[in-house]
């Protein structure tokens, strides 16, 4: 048997300074969409996600609320973040804490070591520094406001919101000394940085010269402590880093750190330079592999802007899968946004997709499919008997539906993927409409054939059911059971959806997998 090739995803993890919107959500599901379907196809898989609780802005963020900053993060992992895994039908292998003292044990190590081998050293730094990013920002990075609250001053150009001028003693990173040999991970994996516009970009962010990156800080002390200097605590991006690290074993258990390490970095394009600039330079101080790959998708827009909670554009992902389901939830942002790419939200087109594509094209079939079979063969599957063309063809969409939506899924386009799987949804109903079983049924003479296309539209479902189920894991899951799956659904190797076997029996839907929905639209808070 050869050997699982290994597979390890982490999302970015997130501020505790608020409650989730979708465009948290959108990254959970996208990572656990890439982490399901290499799980069913056997590789050795492992889901990291987590918050990030150390920084100036968790501890304003607390005391505006009468709160430590400890009391606070756990009030809003466990009542915020760690139920939106839930919500989503996220199936993450592990969630971290930078408060976790498994963290910051092994933030210690790393930092000494980069410490006793040179890479840190004392200085002092003046900047503008953006509390909602936790990062000086260099002019370019910022825009003055001509009127409003903030007119004539230097905001930043992602929050909207001051920049702070601080001067202060700090201990700094020998990023500098990386820039060629970042230049040359770069061009020696074209495929390091993702999509190819946040790799250019990147590209030309490094060319331009890399300062010394300040680490510490010394004016709050919400932070793990550096162990050669009290006075001072980490800079919170240093510290959030190294948790994709910290998680699988680094500093303390090599053996796991090797089977996990490196990781595919799934990340927001704002922080993207971080991940791909600042992580693989603190790896190769450090004598570490670099990520494998990072990939900076997107942002949700409402309205034009980026969502967020400040600027009131905020969705709460209950809002959407209170209405239409986390299935509905997970198929729309992954079908409708190139993954990659920004796309808006609308409760239109969500409302509209759910529809045409889930409610009336995989829904509806998954229905007729199953009534047909308990209406003509009271429920047992028959045996196909000669294939004519127009069978033969289904036969070769289901294969040529798996082999490209891997190859996709390979790539990280999630949505070609999804729409290669739907290419295989329209033609088998198209395939019905032509072959029309029910006009086949009151022919005796025709018994042999209607029992060929009855054979051949359940196992293009059970396709269907096998290569969606990392997308729609819910409402696959009861359709495999349905049509007579062996074992779960999840356990069936997604590479080969085309060659599933069953039962031979099928039994009624409880209840429609996409019900028609008839509700407003949630308002937006």
């Amino acid at each position: 048997m050869a050997a699982r090739k290994p597979f390890y995803i982490a999302t970015p993890i997130f501020y505790v300074n608020d409650v989730p919107h979708i465009g948290h959500a959108y990254t959970e599901v996208a990572a656990d969409v890439l982490a399901r379907w290499h799980r069913q196809a056997g590789d050795d898989t492992w889901l990291l996600t987590g918050t990030d609780e150390h920084g100036q802005k968790i501890l304003r963020t607390a005391v505006a609320n009468d709160s430590s900053p400890k009391a606070w993060a756990d009030k809003l992992v466990n009542t915020s973040w760690k139920p939106l895994l839930e919500t989503l039908n996220i199936s993450n292998d592990d969630f971290i804490r930078t408060t976790d003292e498994r963290h910051e044990t092994a933030v210690l190590i790393f930092l000494q070591k980069l410490y006793d081998d040179g890479f840190i050293y004392s200085g002092e730094y003046e900047g503008y520094y953006c509390v909602g990013c936790e990062e000086y920002k260099q002019l370019d990075d910022l825009m003055e406001t001509p009127d409003g609250d903030y007119a004539g001053q230097l905001v930043c150009k992602i929050h909207g919101r001051p920049v702070e001028i601080l001067k202060e003693k700090n201990y700094f990173f020998r990023m500098s000394d990386f820039q060629q040999p970042l230049l040359d991970l770069y061009e020696s994996q074209p495929d390091f940085i993702q999509p190819e516009s946040v790799r250019n970009e990147i590209i030309q962010f490094v060319k331009s010269g890399l300062d010394d990156l300040s680490i510490s800080r010394s004016s709050f002390d919400w932070g793990i402590t550096i162990p050669w200097d009290p006075t001072h605590v980490l800079y919170v991006w240093f510290d959030a880093l190294l948790n994709y690290a910290t998680a699988v074993g680094y500093g303390v258990d090599r053996e796991n750190f090797d089977r996990r390490w490196p990781a595919v970095q799934l990340v927001g394009k704002d922080i993207a330079r971080f991940h791909a600039v600042i992580w693989p330079a603190m790896l190769m101080a450090a004598g570490e592999k670099v990520p494998s790959r990072v990939f900076g998708h997107g942002w949700l827009l409402v309205g034009g802007e980026k969502m967020s909670k400040s600027k009131l554009t905020g969705i709460a992902p209950e809002q959407i899968t209170d209405t239409f389901g986390v299935d509905a939830f997970r198929y729309y942002f992954m079908r409708a946004i190139g993954f990659g790419s920004d796309g808006s939200f609308s409760w239109e087109d969500l409302a509209a997709r759910y529809q045409a594509e889930l409610a009336n094209g995989f829904g509806n079939l998954a229905s007729r499919v199953i009534a047909m079979i308990g209406r003509y063969r009271d429920g047992v599957v028959p045996a196909a008997g000669a294939l004519t063309p127009a069978d033969e063809a289904i036969r070769a969409t289901e294969q040529r539906a798996t082999d490209d939506a891997d190859a996709a899924i390979e790539r990280f386009a999630i949505h070609e993927a999804l729409a290669s799987i739907w290419t295989l949804v329209e033609e088998l109903n198209g395939y019905i409409t032509i072959q029309e079983p029910w006009a086949l049924s009151k022919d005796p003479a025709k018994a042999e054939r209607l029992d060929t296309v009855l054979a051949t539209i359940v196992h293009g479902l059970g396709t269907l059911a096998v290569l969606l189920s990392p997308f729609i894991p819910d409402a696959t899951e009861k359709l495999w059971a349905s049509i007579g799956g062996d074992g779960t659904v999840q356990q069936q190797d997604v590479r080969a959806a085309w060659l599933w076997t069953g039962t031979g029996t099928v039994t009624p839907l409880e209840s429609s997998l996409f019900p028609r929905i008839e509700q407003p639209e949630p308002a937006v808070v």
